[in-house]
């Protein structure tokens, strides 16, 4: 199987993000890929609440959602929408961050909806508190694919081992991690923690990942890590995208999975115990 990861550095426009996306889609068909994957909020990168509310769509509604459909569909393809920005019904006015596959017919396959929120301080000046703008979701997804399960999480669910490993056990033989990470924990932890959840599930890791200094309208603007990353059953890394937007392809063989396993069976394991 072949993967293509797109790195991008979406502004808060989704207008204007749409186009570059699109465009690198219609790249990673050319050169063959099989699965084309997207970053963490691949329609909208923006620290402002209000400007949330003025560009970001319902499901039914979303621009970047409707092309993407129609891509999968011209091209045959399937597409893993690392997450859109999404307006919902929630009481507190709060939006979605979703994960959507598309099918090579253009029709969503799976949804999924990030469960862990990015409530942190990472320094004196950089803090986030994604879950007064975002709602939490509250159901893990494994998507059936032509190559074997697909565990579907998103950038801060990376943190949270028994999610990945719940997935595993569920049938998932890939794992997406979808991410706008911040430079500072990227730089720290990406790499390790997505080597991690590989090892422990022995499941391949496909991580796309917005980059650089993204664009904004209103509001602070913000820096993500970039490198996108394969991973393999066994830890290693396949793919390092760096921090430069574009399509960046690995080819996967999905029998390392079952042989990773085979030597260290840790996902059949678990045993009880007591405390503490």
């Amino acid at each position: 199987m072949r993967a293509a990861l797109l790195q991008l550095t979406a502004s808060d426009d989704p207008e204007a993000n749409l186009p570059r996306t699109l465009a690198y889609v219609d790249e990673a068909a050319a050169e063959g890929a099989d699965l084309i994957l997207t970053p963490e909020v691949t329609n909208c990168v923006s620290s402002s609440r209000e400007h949330q509310k003025a560009v970001l769509r319902p499901e039914p509604r979303d621009p970047t959602l409707s092309a993407m459909r129609a891509a999968a569909a011209r091209h045959q393809r399937w597409i893993l929408i690392g997450s859109l920005a999404l307006r919902t019904a929630d009481p507190q006015g709060r939006f979605a961050n979703r994960s959507i596959l598309i099918d090579p017919s253009g029709a969503i396959a799976a949804r999924y909806d990030k469960i862990h929120m990015f409530d942190v301080d990472v320094s004196d000046t950089e803090t986030f508190r994604e879950s007064a703008a975002y709602r939490p979701g509250a159901r893990a997804t494994v998507a059936q694919t032509p190559w074997g399960g697909l565990g579907m999480t998103v950038c801060y669910d990376v943190r949270f081992g028994h999610l990945h490993r719940m997935l595993a056990q569920a049938g998932a033989v890939m794992l997406s991690v979808p991410a706008a990470f911040s430079p500072v924990t990227g730089a720290a932890h990406w790499e390790v923690l997505l080597r991690a959840r590989a090892i422990e599930t022995g499941c391949f890791v496909l991580a796309p990942a917005q980059t650089g200094q993204h664009e904004a309208s209103v509001g602070r603007t913000r820096r993500t890590h970039g490198h996108s990353m394969v991973v393999a059953p066994w830890g290693e890394v396949l793919l390092d995208a760096g921090t430069h937007p574009g399509v960046h392809l690995c080819d996967i063989d999905l029998a390392e999975v079952e042989a990773a396993r085979a030597r260290v069976p840790a996902i059949h394991a678990d045993r009880r115990w007591d405390g503490p």
